[in-house]
């Protein structure tokens, strides 16, 4: 599988040392790669899910249970992320769980990312994610060019949340599932509920639905429920 970076050549930014807590032995901190703007890889690529689009975005949230992936190849890396941006503007203000098979077997590591600066990974000792564990993530512009990211893990009991400084445009909102790399982990089918958006369904703002692929579509979009908070994403190849 071709690795992100080569295959997006047009873009002249790569991604440098992470800013991130010290991993316990035995654990591998994810790649040293951003999760980046759509605008660089239109056509869906490495997203998948739905991005409202429009202005003015301030909020946008959802849950997950962690899959219980299987790694293909050491290559694989994929997150379940929400974000404020990115579909057709140049920073993302985002937070989620990595799944890193680097290491030759799946990590789940807890990441923030005010793109263009780099991914904070948080460490896995102090905020431990595992498979079957209930993520909720929610990004909120705090006013002032501030953003206030929090992520909860309610089956283990902690919750992160810091305020960050970034002038952005808002011009969309997402729930997402993308790999740097273009390979996904067997994910199998991970499902978004309580999906929102300024506070309302995500389904309210008629969404684009995306399908990563790379040469051939990697995982399936689901449509969205009824009351338009919830949908699936079928892994389908690597």
């Amino acid at each position: 599988m071709r690795r992100f970076l080569s295959r997006a050549a047009t873009v002249a930014v790569t991604a440098a040392t992470l800013a991130a807590p010290a991993v316990p032995a035995g654990a591998a901190a994810a790649p040293e790669l951003s999760f980046r703007p759509l605008h660089y890889n239109i056509n869906g690529y490495n997203w998948g899910g739905y991005a409202a689009t429009g202005s003015g975005f301030t909020s946008v949230s959802a849950s997950w249970t962690e899959a219980n992936a299987t790694c293909n190849s050491t290559d694989d890396l994929y997150a379940p992320w929400v974000g404020i941006d990115g579909y057709g503007s140049s920073t993302v203000e985002q937070t989620g769980v990595a799944t890193d098979c680097s290491s030759g077997r799946p990590v789940h590591q807890a990441w923030y990312e005010m793109y263009p600066a780099n991914p904070v990974y948080l460490s896995v000792s102090s905020y431990p994610v595992s498979a079957g564990d209930h993520i909720t993530a929610l990004v909120t512009y705090a006013g002032s060019n501030n953003y206030t990211l929090k992520l909860t893990d309610s089956t283990r009991g902690w919750t992160y949340s810091t305020t960050k400084s970034l002038s952005a445009r808002r011009v969309s909102a997402e729930v997402i599932i993308e790999s740097p790399t273009g390979a996904y982990p067997n994910f199998g089918t991970l499902n978004f509920t309580s999906a929102t958006v300024n506070g309302s369904s995500l389904g309210s703002f008629g969404p684009v639905a995306l399908d990563p692929s790379n040469g051939a579509y990697e995982a399936r979009t689901g449509a969205l429920g009824s009351g338009g908070t919830s949908f699936s994403e079928t892994y389908l190849r690597e």
